[in-house]
C-alpha cells in the first residue's frame, strides 16, 4: 500500500507539473501570438495611413508587405514575388475574412522547420487588400531553446515531489496500520471519520450477511418444499442451484451443466431459448411420464445473466386431456347413433313409406332410441356433477341396506323381463354419504348385473362389515369379463362386447359413474370376474 501511495502521489505530482507546464507554455505562446497579431494590425493601420502620402515601395517594414488588387492581382510585394497570386481565398483564409469582415488573420507552419508564419490582411477603402506576413519561432522551437533550464527545473521539482510523496506514504500507512477497529485510540483527527465509517461499514456488512443467510435459508426452504422442479443456470449454462423436486424428476444429483441433460432435449431447448433472451416452453414425453419445462431469462442491466427453469410433471393433466378428447369423441358418436335412427324412422313415416300396420312398430323403435338418448344425457349429467366434486350434494346418514332394497324394487320389472332373480342379503349398515349419488352407484351396478346376465341367472347383493369397514358386494352369474379388459371397464364408453352392449341398450357410462361415485365417498372398488362364470364388484367404504 505504501508503494501504491508513493507511486500515485509521485505520478500525480509529475502529471501536475507536466500539465501545468504545458498549459503555461501554450497560454504564453498564444498570448505571444495574439500580441504579434495586434502588432501586425497596428502596423497595417499605419501603412494604410502612410499610403495616402507615399508609395508602398518607399515605406519600410520588418515584415513582408503585399498589396492585392480587387481582381486578385499582386500590385506590390516587398519580396518582389507573385507566386501566390492564384486562389488567394483558398490558400489564405485571412484574405477571405478580410473581404467579408474588413480584416482577417491566420497562422500556419512555415516551410522552414521551427518557424511559424503569421498572416494579417486589411481591406483598404478602395477595396484592395493590404497583406502582412511575419515569421516567428514555433512553440516547439521556443521550448527547445529553453530545454536546459526547463529540464533542470523539472528535475529539481520531481526530486522534491518524490521526497514529499515518500514521506506522505509513510505517515499515512503508519497510522492506518496502527488503527484497531475494535478499540480505536491515538489516531489523527483526520482519520477519525475513516475509522467511524469503517466501523459502520463492518456493522452494515454484518447485518447484511445475517439477512443474506436468512434469505438463503428461506429460499432453500421454499424451493425444497415446491412440488415443481427448479433449476437455476448462469449465462453459460452452468447449474447454480437445483431443488429436491427436480432431483426427483430428472435424477440430476451430479449434473453441473445444462448439457448434462442430453437425454431430455426438451429441457435443453427451453433453457437455451431463455439464455437467448426469450421465454421457452416445451413438453417432454418420457417412457413413464410427461414433463413440462418453462424457462425464463434473468436480466441484469439489460443483459441475460442466466435462466430459471421450472419443471412440472403433467402426466395426469395430459392423461385427463386425452380422456377429455376421447370422451368428447365418444359422446358425439353415442349421441349421433340414436339421433340418426330417430331421424331415419321419422323421415320414413313422414314420407308415407311405412305401411300402416308397421307404424306402431316404428314408433316403438323411435321411443326406444329416444329413451336411450335420454338415459345417455342423464348419465353424462351425472358424470359432470361428479367431475365437479359433487357440488350441491349434502352428506347425511344413509342406510345402505334399505337403499339397496329400494333399487332392487325399481329394477324388478327389468329383471323379470330378463328372467334374472334378484337377492339382497346382509344387515343394516349406516354410512355418511350423498343419498342420490349412492343410489346412482347401486342402480348402475345392479342394472349392469342384470343386462349382462343370462336367462335363469341371478344377482346377489350383500351389505355388511368386514374388518371394521362397511362393504357392498354385487355378484352375478352373467357372461363375465375377460381378464384383458378388466382394467378398463371403468373407463367412459368402454365396452367389452359392443354388439351385446348395444343390444341391451347400455350407454357405456354405468361403471364410470360407479367409479366416480366411489371416489366421491372415498371408497375402494374391487373387481373379480371369470368369463361365462360371473362377476363380483365390491365397494369398500
Amino acid at each position: 500500500m505504501r508503494g501504491k501511495i508513493f507511486r500515485n502521489s509521485f505520478l500525480l505530482s509529475l502529471l501536475t507539473l507536466l500539465v501545468s507546464g504545458t498549459l503555461f507554455c501554450t497560454m504564453l505562446y498564444h498570448e505571444y501570438e495574439r500580441r504579434s497579431f495586434d502588432s501586425l494590425s497596428v502596423e497595417a493601420q499605419q501603412l494604410m495611413q502612410s499610403m495616402a502620402y507615399a508609395d508602398l515601395s518607399q515605406l519600410r517594414s520588418p515584415d513582408r508587405v503585399t498589396h492585392i488588387g480587387n481582381d486578385g492581382t499582386i500590385l506590390y510585394d516587398s519580396t518582389g514575388t507573385t507566386e501566390w497570386a492564384t486562389s488567394l481565398e483558398t490558400a489564405h483564409p485571412e484574405i477571405a475574412q478580410a473581404r467579408a469582415n474588413g480584416s482577417g488573420h491566420f497562422a500556419r507552419h512555415a516551410e522552414n522547420p521551427g518557424q511559424r508564419e503569421l498572416h494579417f490582411a486589411l481591406q483598404l477603402p478602395d477595396g484592395s487588400l493590404l497583406h502582412l506576413t511575419r515569421s516567428q519561432p514555433s512553440l516547439g522551437r521556443m521550448l527547445l531553446d529553453m530545454l536546459w533550464p526547463f529540464t533542470l527545473t523539472l528535475a529539481v521539482l520531481l526530486a522534491l515531489a518524490a521526497w514529499l510523496s515518500l514521506r506522505l506514504a509513510r505517515q499515512i500507512t503508519g497510522k492506518i496500520n496502527s488503527i484497531s477497529l475494535s478499540e480505536p485510540h491515538d489516531i489523527y483527527p483526520e482519520l477519525q471519520p475513516l475509522v467511524q465509517r469503517l466501523q459502520q461499514q463492518n456493522e452494515i456488512i454484518r447485518r447484511q450477511m445475517d439477512q443474506l443467510r436468512q434469505r438463503i435459508r428461506e429460499f432453500d426452504a421454499i424451493t425444497e418444499n415446491m412440488g415443481e422442479g427448479l433449476l437455476l443456470l448462469d449465462s453459460k449454462g452452468n447449474i447454480l442451484s437445483v431443488n429436491t423436486g427436480i432431483r426427483q424428476l430428472l435424477n440430476c444429483e451430479n449434473a453441473t451443466h445444462l448439457r448434462s441433460f442430453d437425454q431430455i432435449p426438451g429441457l435443453i431447448e427451453a433453457a437455451e431459448q431463455a439464455l437467448a433472451g426469450r421465454r421457452g416452453e416445451h413438453l417432454q414425453t418420457l417412457p413413464d411420464r410427461t414433463l413440462q419445462f418453462i424457462a425464463n431469462p434473468v436480466l441484469a442491466s439489460g443483459q441475460v445473466a442466466g435462466a430459471v427453469v421450472l419443471a412440472m410433471d403433467v402426466t395426469e393433466q395430459q392423461q385427463r386431456e386425452a380422456l377429455r378428447r376421447e370422451f368428447s369423441a365418444n359422446v358425439s358418436h353415442e349421441l349421433k347413433t340414436p339421433l340418426t335412427a330417430i331421424s331415419g324412422f321419422a323421415e320414413l313415416i313422414r314420407e308415407g313409406l311405412v305401411p300402416q300396420d308397421k307404424v306402431q312398430e316404428f314408433a316403438g323403435d323411435i321411443y326406444r332410441e329416444s329413451q336411450r338418448l335420454v338415459d345417455l344425457v342423464e348419465d353424462i349429467i351425472d358424470l359432470s356433477h361428479l367431475d365437479e366434486g359433487g357440488t350441491g350434494f349434502e352428506m347425511e346418514p344413509v342406510d345402505l341396506h334399505q337403499l339397496c332394497q329400494q333399487v332392487l324394487e325399481s329394477l324388478q320389472p327389468v329383471a323379470q323381463r330378463s328372467q334374472v332373480q334378484l337377492q339382497l342379503e346382509g344387515d343394516v349398515q349406516t354410512i355418511s354419504g350423498a343419498a342420490q349419488i349412492l343410489h346412482e352407484m347401486v342402480y348402475n351396478l345392479c342394472d349392469n348385473a342384470i343386462k349382462y346376465n343370462r336367462p335363469g341367472g341371478h344377482v346377489r347383493l350383500w351389505v355388511g362389515q368386514r374388518k371394521g369397514r362397511t362393504i357392498l358386494e354385487v355378484s352375478d352369474t352373467g357372461i363375465g369379463i375377460p381378464y384383458a379388459h378388466q382394467s378398463r371397464v371403468f373407463e367412459r364408453f368402454y365396452r367389452v362386447d359392443k354388439s351385446h352392449s348395444r343390444a341391451v341398450g347400455g350407454t357405456g357410462l354405468g361403471l364410470s359413474i360407479v367409479k366416480h361415485a366411489a371416489q366421491f365417498h372415498n371408497a375402494q372398488l374391487q373387481l373379480e370376474s371369470q368369463p361365462e362364470v360371473g362377476t363380483t364388484i365390491t365397494v369398500i367404504f
